[in-house]
């Protein structure tokens, strides 16, 4: 589901509300256990979103700046560009 790499994380399982809780609370142990000044979330492996997606990754990267990080989003699929468009959030979403 979340793979740890060598400067952040690969999310490897479906964006959705289904798994939201859990993609966010792994994503967040990878994250404080990477102590990367800049963590980047690789999203090639993930193969559907919804709208949780956007917030799992909003909390991702409000944990970075607590901790004095920054976070980058790179490979995110379509159809979470389209819904953070459609949400009018494009500008506040990470990318790498």
């Amino acid at each position: 589901m979340i793979e740890q790499t060598g400067d952040g994380l690969r999310v490897t399982a479906p964006m959705i509300i289904a798994n939201a809780h859990t993609l966010l609370d792994a994503g967040r142990r990878v994250l404080r256990s990477a102590a990367q000044a800049q963590a980047v979330v690789d999203l090639t492996g993930v193969s559907e979103v919804d709208s949780s997606a956007l917030s799992v990754v909003f909390a991702w990267q409000r944990d970075a700046l607590e901790r004095g990080a920054s976070l980058r989003i790179s490979h995110p699929p379509a159809s979470m560009i389209s819904l953070a468009a459609l949400y009018g959030v494009s500008e506040l979403l990470p990318l790498a």
